[in-house]
């Protein structure tokens, strides 16, 4: 008989009572916006808005009323571009040019929230990108001071805020791991771009008593550390599996660990790691409706399970890989699967699968390649298949749940074998 040891889902943070968002898109409180778009096309947007906080933010355990209220306040289709402007609604990373992508609203609402923002919070953002992150912060906090190591984005970013008429937000071009040293200290730091190690001249710049959260990590294998600067030292606390961008400039040239696309690899296919900060499997990021699983495991002693009963509704782990197309053709994946009552969802593409979404050099998605779809109900069983990568793939994200689909879904002693491009 299995056992459950955790389920995620429910984020650790303070329980606040659920806001209610406006209709219609404002800016912040002290500032007029200008008219964005036609009236009816603008209440399209809010409805989208509102839905995905009921989808895929309140559900997950954001419960901060001011993060809520914001992301169901600010238009995330203003900050993306216009060929992803219908999926800016769907809690997904996009691509924003330049090798960068918008974060995922639910991360981008977990980061804020964890960090508690005040209204006369002054408030240090590293990695301006499409400037969506500043955007909700801005709707909190008193001051936000965001830097973009990369020239067009962060000219593009700070012109859209300017739109937008952000006035309590500054932006510069600049290096992030030497901060705003003129403009500290900072209530709270938030970083979002991963480095190695956390850059020393942001330790200096948070204020005492201050917070910061970071994705710290190797380029792919990345956890969220929140950290309190106390008596001069900072306090740490893991968090949650996650995946940035690396932090670029001086950070990435300190980088020891390297990633190495012509040997992509699983780690910890059988969840036998296990953080025990959280009861969940390392190595596997934005994990949703999944259960931490002891005993009837095909491989050693845990296994995962994804259980959902609402279409739509993610219930999933993802884990992400470097891999060269030009040196490698196919991997070949085996998995272990057990199903009970295994549905569609309301589209063909909610079902239960192991996904592989290829991307190329610029992060842009190229193609994808699956393992399933699997419904009804059966015991463990073992599929193995291989899959072709397509020449211009450098980065790959496998993607394990229903996808939306129905019903308990059980994995383990997930296994990747390459094959040579001849």
């Amino acid at each position: 008989m299995a056992t459950r040891l955790n389920q995620t889902g429910v984020m650790l943070g303070v329980v606040v009572t659920l806001g209610i968002g406006a209709l219609y898109w404002s800016a912040p409180s002290e500032t007029q916006a200008k008219p964005l778009l036609d009236k009816r096309q603008e209440e399209k947007y809010a409805a989208e808005r509102n839905a995905m906080v009921d989808k895929y933010i309140a559900p997950e355990g954001i419960t901060n009323e001011a993060v809520l209220r914001a992301v169901r306040t600010v238009p995330r289709h203003m900050f993306v571009t216009p060929q992803f402007r219908a999926k800016a609604y769907v809690d997904q990373a996009l691509p924003i040019g330049h090798k960068q992508t918008i974060s995922p609203p639910f991360v981008v609402s977990y980061m804020t929230q964890v960090i508690d923002p005040k209204p006369e919070d002054k408030v240090l953002e590293i990695g301006t990108g499409s400037g969506y992150q500043a955007a909700i912060l801005g709707q909190i906090v008193k001051q936000v001071f965001s830097i973009e190591i990369v020239e067009p984005l962060g000219k593009v970013a700070a012109e859209r805020l300017k739109d937008l008429e952000y006035k309590n937000i500054q932006t510069r071009i600049g290096d992030g791991y030497k901060g705003w040293p003129e403009e500290a200290p900072f209530d709270k730091i938030i970083v979002t771009c991963s480095p190695e190690k956390v850059p020393q001249p942001l330790v200096d710049q948070l204020k005492e008593g201050g917070k910061m959260i970071v994705p710290l990590g190797e380029r792919y294998q990345q956890v969220f550390y929140l950290f309190e600067k106390q008596e001069g030292k900072l306090v740490q606390t893991k968090l949650l599996p996650t995946l940035f961008v690396p932090m670029t400039g001086q950070s990435e040239d300190m980088r020891k660990i390297k990633p190495d696309p012509l040997n992509p690899r699983i780690r910890n296919g059988s969840f036998e790691t296990i953080l025990p900060e959280t009861a969940t499997p390392e190595g596997w990021h934005y994990q949703r409706q999944l259960t931490l699983m002891e005993g009837d495991a095909p491989d050693s002693k845990h296994f995962v399970t994804f259980e959902n009963a609402e279409a739509g509704r993610f219930a999933q782990c993802l884990q992400a890989m470097p891999i060269d197309g030009r040196k490698i053709a196919t991997v070949k994946v085996t998995v272990s699967v057990k199903g009970k009552q295994l549905r569609q969802g309301d589209s063909a593409d909610e079902q239960a699968a192991l996904v592989i979404n290829f991307f190329d050099t610029d992060r842009k998605p190229i193609g994808l390649a699956y393992l399933g779809p699997w419904d009804s109900t059966f015991d463990w069983q073992e599929v193995t298949k291989e899959l072709q990568v397509p020449p211009a793939a450098r980065e790959a994200i496998m993607h394990v749940g229903l996808n939306g689909g129905l019903g308990s879904f059980s994995v383990d002693n997930i296994r990747l074998t390459v094959g040579e491009r001849r």
